[in-house]
């Protein structure tokens, strides 16, 4: 659109005052006047000039939580939006990549004689392993998609496992509160179990990469009611986060060298990493904490690894790569934490900044079981025994949609590497595939004999794997 035309729809008074702003409020520039018929392609060349972008990139645009799909004209008659006010449209980055929604089984494994209890892919996504309670963890190769390696050696059910962000290692955890770690090259046990822990591991959490590369210090949290911090080169414990009073339910490593933990004592601690102390912590839950999740949990958790598959040739390279990635994805903001509980709600924290919640999410009718921030951050996601799954703005909290279809319990949900298409697995077998955009179901994948208690998405996209009570691991793919 020529700027002559733009001047002579505005004298036409046929315009409406906007302000663009980032997620986060910010303003781009001064409020503008533009033409109502102006719609996202036009938004989207604005943005991008008025950012200096040398490269285009592509933008979503929303007004009060909806996106903007028309022009500004029928939006404002849909909506009867008065043109006498300032209209602030949200501008968000989309990722430069589409991921295709996964749409049919493509490979369902035997080989756990028990039920499946956690899946997940590699930071790379070119691995996926798998613990059960048969007391194994195994690992798949993926090009094949048969069993590659069983790792035995647990006395106990695997309860958990988690992957190093470098993709040097992988620890299990079991019922019996034994910690092992695995040469995800061999399927071997490196090194002697972590002992410790009094009772079953709970969640196993890893120094993010952009703060120490090669990875060596990971946190696991145990019903015993403490958090430790293990060093996978001296093999032992290096600090005993302890003092809360109930179980430890859920433990995450922040980007910014924080630990946080989530108990059945209805708080959330914050600890600092040097000697463990505790910082601060979060109360405001009625009931257990069952589920954390930070904001910038995607990049954590892949690290240096992106769509592009770049490799690496040094640790010290890979620490870079990761640490612009990180500072990419956080930009000014600061990590946000959610934390899901038995109480049916949420509270959403800043905790660099307070100790007081920045808002609370209600609306499950029960227990909130796990809790997601999408990789770009802009997007919470919860899932709950209440059989749906409920959507939310992961900046402020506020609530945006529910997915109801499923009709059982929700035990997991996973995003999509784009941040475009939301995965949940339920105790109703099976897996749904939802549209971020439309708020619609995308696909449904049944499969499954029994409940499915675990999702992974591979960070790559193309694949999801999901296992279960029927001791299947099925692989699924576009």
């Amino acid at each position: 659109m020529e700027v002559m035309d733009v001047e002579r729809e505005v004298s036409n008074n046929n315009s409406v005052m906007c302000l663009l702003t980032d997620p986060e409020g910010e303003p781009l520039g001064a409020p503008l006047y533009l033409p109502q018929n102006v719609g996202p392609p036009q938004l989207q060349e604005i943005v991008n000039k008025l950012l200096n972008n040398v490269e285009k990139m592509p933008y979503a645009f929303y007004i009060s939580d909806q996106e903007l799909v028309v022009q500004l004209s029928s939006y404002l008659q849909k909506n009867k939006v008065s043109v006498e006010k300032v209209l602030r449209i949200v501008y968000q980055p989309q990722a430069l990549f589409r991921i295709r929604p996964v749409n049919r089984c493509s490979a369902t494994i035997a080989g756990h004689t028990e039920a499946v209890l956690s899946v997940s892919f590699s930071p790379d996504g070119l691995h996926l392993a798998s613990g059960s309670g048969d007391t194994t963890v195994r690992l798949w190769d993926l090009g094949t998609q048969t069993p590659m390696f069983t790792c035995s050696g647990h006395k106990n059910w695997v309860l958990c496992i988690s992957w190093s962000p470098d993709g040097q290692h992988l620890v299990s955890g079991s019922k019996a509160g034994e910690i092992l770690s695995w040469d995800p090259q061999t399927g071997k046990q490196s090194g002697s179990p972590f002992l410790g822990h009094k009772k079953w591991i709970t969640g196993i959490s890893w120094e993010p990469v952009h703060l120490q590369a090669p990875c060596r210090r990971f946190v696991s949290s145990s019903k015993d009611g403490d958090a430790r911090v293990w060093d996978i080169s001296l093999r032992k414990c290096v600090i005993c986060l302890s003092g809360h009073t109930l179980a430890v339910t859920c433990v995450k490593w922040g980007g910014d060298g924080m630990i946080y933990t989530g108990s059945q004592d209805c708080t959330i601690k914050v600890w600092e990493t040097t000697q463990g102390k505790l910082i601060r912590e979060l109360k405001g839950h009625g009931h257990w904490v069952n589920s954390l999740a930070l904001s910038t949990e995607y990049v954590l958790r892949t690290g240096a690894f992106d769509h592009t598959r770049k490799a690496y040739s040094s640790p010290a390279e890979m620490k870079e790569a990761a640490l612009a990635r990180y500072n990419k994805m956080k930009g000014n903001a600061s990590e946000r934490l959610v934390s899901g509980s038995d109480d049916f709600t949420m509270f959403l924290w800043e905790p660099a900044s307070s100790k007081h919640p920045k808002a609370r999410l209600t609306g499950h009718q029960q227990l909130v079981n796990h809790v997601y921030f999408s990789p770009d951050g802009q997007w919470l996601a919860s899932a709950s025994f209440d059989k749906s799954v409920k959507l939310w703005n992961g900046i402020t909290g506020k609530f945006i949609a529910s997915f109801r279809g499923h009709v059982g319990p929700v035990y997991q949900i996973s995003w999509s590497a784009d941040s475009r298409l939301l995965l949940s697995g339920s105790k109703d077998s099976t897996l749904k595939v939802w549209d971020i955009r439309t708020h619609k179901l995308k696909q449904d994948l049944p499969g499954h004999a029994d409940e499915v208690f675990s999702v992974d998405w591979s960070p790559d996209g193309e694949k999801v794997a999901s296992g279960g009570k029927d001791r299947m691991l099925k692989l699924w793919m576009n």
